[in-house]
């Protein structure tokens, strides 16, 4: 079986002397290489706007009201009417 081949290519940038300490200590107290940081921060920087994050109190309220959801309201009940007359009907749809 052949070793994939993975191109490293090499960035560039300047930032201060107190810059590059800190982004050497951060690197240096996760374990990880400059690089390797880097790419980390680019990930996190990406996947952060799609992440909720809820507190301990409202992790319980969520989950609560998942395994007891309150009783449907009126309007609940008719967008549920509405939905299912346009999965039953798709001929209004045209």
């Amino acid at each position: 079986m052949a070793k994939e081949q993975h191109q490293t290519l090499r960035i560039e940038a300047r930032i201060s002397a107190d810059a590059l300490a800190m982004v050497k200590r951060a690197a240096e107290i996760q374990g990880r290489s400059v690089s390797d940081l880097i790419v980390n921060a680019a990930h996190r920087t990406i996947e952060e706007p799609h992440l909720i994050r809820l507190s301990v109190e409202e992790q319980m309220r969520f989950v609560d009201l998942l395994l007891n959801p309150p009783p449907a309201s009126p309007a609940l009940k008719r967008a549920q009417q509405a939905h299912v007359k346009l999965i039953r009907e798709p001929s209004l749809l045209h």
